[in-house]
């Protein structure tokens, strides 16, 4: 059976093994995140020819995610590595130290906070374990008093409930990683901390300037992006509910809410869209999930997200293969639950401003009305599975395409499954007869089944996907 939700999966010492990522990709993995928060340029071509290669020792499609740093709002190191705070202490947070910190101060990798915080602000660290309340600030000295204690270690991260943090989304060094990005041909560069469509806007533009074609995802974990989700979503290719630094800013009972809100407005949108943070988060040190991280992920299926993401499970984690494993046997058993799409009245009656558009929504359709094994879309772009992908007709969308970076792009929508296919056709006549022996030779569809095929009579062209036939394996050979 094959699977419609995606796996992404970190890289990192307990997956850098081209043995060990082999074994992850045969398990699942669909997309290979890279943390631009580690490495050099260097370490991320390697990464990135190790990734590919691998693809093609197994015969299996990958995409890669870069995934840009965002602004460091931390605190510094300490004398000792870390310290112990107790209620009712007062701790300074001092933009201005250049030395270790202490049991009363430590420094800032965020000069702006001052500017940013005053007299009542909550600040939350270390993913909302420690709780300060700002006393005062006295020029480069945010004096806090500690509502909730506990351990405080080297560059633990700082956010302000509610949201309200200046720093911009694009540093100087992700502007330099997005260059990186571009040189090893990521699909997907994701920006940390949006907080508006200009921020992807830019985004687009650097790598645009850098001569990559990587699709743009806004990860979505300030509280200010929350108003302006639309309008984010608008700028971008994709979205990701980064469900950690989000639930420090909004509260963690408000998340849940929010990421059936921007699975739905995704979709839409016609947009993709990742479910990240803690997913498998047990698995970093056990053989299997937690029931509750079982339900997270089946329930991110039910919502209707193209894919699922692993962070330290695969990074640092023991097992990783595991991880890989367990998710992907979720993924299938939630998705018996999914119910197939029904064609209501509004999406029928839907005008649609482009022909391949049209002539998508008219191969899901038929496919929801007709007993067919598969939908085959031959694609340039990708833009026909796309748009099939964010319905579910109860079929596999299979994208037939000879073009790479097409055949990797596709690996993160829902449903949907890369084919390299170069035609030799003088016609389309000859045309349907190679598909049909292409998905009957790698056995996707048998003799006798029902397929639904998407085609352009200018093939070869982008964006001129304007034929749909329904018909059965077999049948031009008998004629």
């Amino acid at each position: 059976m094959l699977r419609r939700t995606k796996i992404v999966a970190t890289l990192g010492p307990a997956s850098s093994d081209p043995k060990v990522l082999e074994r992850m990709v045969r398990a699942g993995v669909d997309v290979v995140r890279m943390n631009f928060s580690h490495g050099s340029v260097q370490d991320h071509v390697k990464r990135a020819e190790t990734v590919r290669a691998v693809a093609a020792a197994t015969g299996r499609t990958v995409g890669i995610l870069a995934d840009l740093q965002g602004p460091k709002i931390r605190v510094g190191k300490f004398e000792d590595d870390k310290i112990v705070l107790h209620k009712g202490d007062i701790f300074i947070l001092d933009a201005a130290l250049q030395g270790l910190g202490n049991q009363e101060r430590v420094g800032l990798d965020y000069k702006d906070l001052p500017r940013d915080v005053g007299k009542g602000t909550v600040l939350l660290l270390n993913d909302g374990l420690l709780e300060f309340e700002v006393a005062e600030v006295k020029g480069s000295e945010v004096i806090c008093k500690v509502v909730r204690g506990g351990v405080l270690s080297n560059n633990k991260g700082i956010n302000r409930k509610g949201g309200g943090l200046t720093a911009p989304a694009l540093t100087e060094k992700d502007k330099e990683d997005i260059k990186t990005a571009a040189l090893i041909k990521a699909d997907y560069l994701a920006v940390s901390f949006p907080r508006s469509a200009d921020d992807m806007k830019l985004a687009r533009e650097l790598m645009h300037a850098a001569g990559g074609k990587s699709l743009l995802m806004a990860k979505i974990e300030r509280a200010e992006a929350i108003p302006a989700l639309g309008e984010i979503i608008d700028a971008s290719d994709a979205i990701m509910v980064a469900r950690g630094d989000l639930s420090v800013e909004v509260g963690d009972a408000a998340v849940p809410g929010l990421q059936k809100r921007m699975i739905k407005m995704a979709r839409k949108k016609n947009r993709l869209v990742i479910t990240a943070t803690q997913m498998m988060e047990s698995m970093i040190n056990s053989p299997i999930p937690t029931r509750a991280e079982v339900s997270d992920v089946a329930n991110a299926v039910l919502d209707g997200t193209d894919a699922v993401m692993l962070s330290a499970e695969t990074a640092v984690g023991e097992y990783p293969v595991e991880t890989i494993e367990a998710m992907a046997r979720i993924c299938l058993k939630a998705e018996r639950e999914v119910e197939e799409h029904v064609f209501d009245r509004g999406v029928t009656q839907h005008k649609f401003a482009r022909i391949d558009q049209s002539i998508a929504m008219s191969a899901l359709f038929a496919a929801s009305h007709f007993k067919v094994k598969a939908i085959i879309a031959l694609t340039q772009s990708g833009s026909t599975p796309l748009w099939m992908s964010r319905m579910n007709a109860g079929v596999p969308i299979f994208a037939l395409t000879p073009l790479r970076e097409t055949l990797t792009k596709v690996t993160l929508f829902s449903g949907v499954h890369p084919i390299e296919f170069h035609s030799k056709a003088r016609g389309q006549s000859d045309e349907w007869h190679q598909i049909e022996a292409t998905i009957l030779e790698l056995g996707l569809v048998a003799d006798g089944d029902m397929v639904v095929m998407t085609i352009g009579e200018a093939s070869g062209k982008t964006g001129h996907t304007n034929t749909m036939k329904i018909m059965r394996v077999g049948d031009h050979r008998k004629t």
